[in-house]
């Protein structure tokens, strides 16, 4: 089968559990990249529900043929910017071969439901496919309750090029930063750091947790970041490799000045 007609008959069967969004789909064009997007869409909206074993090989088929048109970035190559340990890379973190990247997720903890959000948790979940959001419903029943605010669970990494997913849920800034959110945020980093010691991981990226539509000042953001991980990483003499993996110029730009003033 080729790919319009992978993604074609995906649809179809997410349309078949989802009747309520036939007159959705109707709208969109159908040329290929239209159609692609309209599955995201689809994938993103669709609840925690048992997975078909058919719809599963077809989307893992078409998910890692996707992740071969992609330059995948070995997380190990990637230089140093600080010490043997700590590196800064700008780019797609669904792109990069680690043995974990941590996810910024919401309190639900189930992905954004959002069609082709632009946030990091819809990339990651979009990218793994739909077995990332089965496998954080589990986790989610399990726990009874709302993921709190600077914890951390894990999950496998499925159709994405890392091992493991770290799921972290950041502090939501609603006019001044406090001292409550700057240790909510240093909790992140650190409990992330702490399950990667756990799991033996050699190598772990983290996106710009609580930056984006959760508010936190980015630069400050930035520092907590860089004083936590590099602080555990002197404590527990771990060798585990951080990148901190930033999407645009000025997140670039915020960590190489801290960095160069170090």
């Amino acid at each position: 089968m080729d790919r319009i007609g992978m993604i074609r008959t995906l649809i179809a069967l997410l349309l078949y559990e989802m009747p309520q969004y036939r007159d959705f789909a109707e709208r969109w064009e159908q040329d290929e990249a239209s159609q692609r997007r309209l599955l995201r869409s689809l994938m993103n909206l669709r609840p925690p529900m048992p997975l078909d074993s058919g719809f599963l090989a077809l989307q893992d088929e078409l998910l890692q043929a996707e992740q071969k048109d992609q330059e995948i970035i070995d997380a190990m190559m990637l230089p140093t910017i600080s010490g043997p340990n700590l590196a800064l890379w700008r780019g797609d973190i669904t792109r990069l071969h680690a043995d974990a990247i941590v996810n910024a997720a919401n309190s639900e903890l189930l992905g954004c439901f959002c069609p082709c959000h632009g946030c990091v948790d819809n990339a990651i979940h979009s990218a793994a496919g739909l077995q990332l959001r089965e496998e954080c419903y589990i986790i989610m029943k399990r726990l009874g309750h709302q993921e709190p605010v600077g914890q951390a669970k894990i999950t496998s990494g499925y159709n994405l090029p890392c091992r493991y997913v770290i799921h972290t849920v950041g502090p939501v800034v609603i006019g001044r930063v406090t001292a409550l959110h700057s240790r909510q945020l240093e909790s992140c980093y650190r409990k992330c750091m702490e399950l990667a010691e756990q799991k033996g991981i050699r190598s772990i990226a983290f996106p710009c947790i609580s930056t984006g539509e959760y508010h936190f000042p980015r630069e400050k953001a930035a520092q907590i970041a860089v004083h936590t991980v590099r602080d555990f990483i002197q404590y527990s003499q771990n060798e585990i490799k951080v990148i901190f993996n930033v999407f645009t110029e000025r997140d670039e730009t915020i960590y190489q000045k801290i960095f160069d003033r170090e």
